[in-house]
């Protein structure tokens, strides 16, 4: 943010609330525990936004939405202007979700007290792959998931620790053996780890 790469704005829902208590959430019709968020709220806080910005994806964070993967972030880091939605108590109203979002994410498959914990994982993720914020800019492209496979082991000084050794490959200089002992490094790791990948 102080390079001025990124900006990110907090909007407060309550500031969109229509009665004096600022209300955002209400009990749900049919019964049952828990509050639901309303939708004025948010559908006078997403007008508004729009009405300063083009908005490339009206994303809600929530348990039942599209997993978050590394092909995701990649695309989604290519746009420019996008909001989030923190959802909150039992979610919000199904009408939020029809009419006004672009896209369901998650970051897991369990249930956190609200949306913002996803919101910092998904705008690290993103945030990390701009121009100008990793000190090098191909550290991100090495990174687990990028070509399918989990990144492979690395090792720094020193060479030998308590009779652990650095793999002699590595120390080698060879940067076409090396490149060959990393990838069947990443596709071992990955068969093992994240089988599933593998099958993608």
């Amino acid at each position: 943010m102080e390079k001025r790469v990124v900006a990110i704005e907090v909007h407060n829902l309550r500031d969109y609330a229509t009665n004096r208590y600022k209300s955002v959430d209400d009990y749900p019709y049919g019964g049952g525990s828990g509050m639901v968020m309303m939708v004025e709220p948010i559908d006078r806080c997403i007008d508004a936004l729009r009405s300063k910005r083009k908005v490339d994806e009206i994303i809600y964070l929530t348990p039942d939405g599209e997993l978050l993967e590394q092909p995701m972030v990649n695309r989604l880091s290519m746009l420019e202007n996008i909001i989030l939605l923190c959802g909150h108590y039992k979610g919000v109203d199904e009408r939020v979700r029809e009419s006004l979002i672009t896209r369901e994410i998650s970051i897991g498959d369990y249930v956190l007290s609200g949306g913002e914990l996803p919101a910092m994982v998904f705008c690290d993720s993103i945030i990390r792959l701009l121009p100008g914020v990793l000190g090098d800019e191909t550290s991100a492209l090495s990174d687990s998931f990028q070509d399918g496979l989990l990144a492979p082991p690395v090792y720094t000084r020193p060479a030998s620790y308590k009779g652990m050794n650095v793999p002699a490959i590595l120390l080698s200089g060879n940067d076409k053996e090396i490149a060959h002992w990393r990838h069947e490094k990443s596709v071992e790791r990955t068969e093992k780890r994240r089988p599933r990948l593998l099958d993608s």
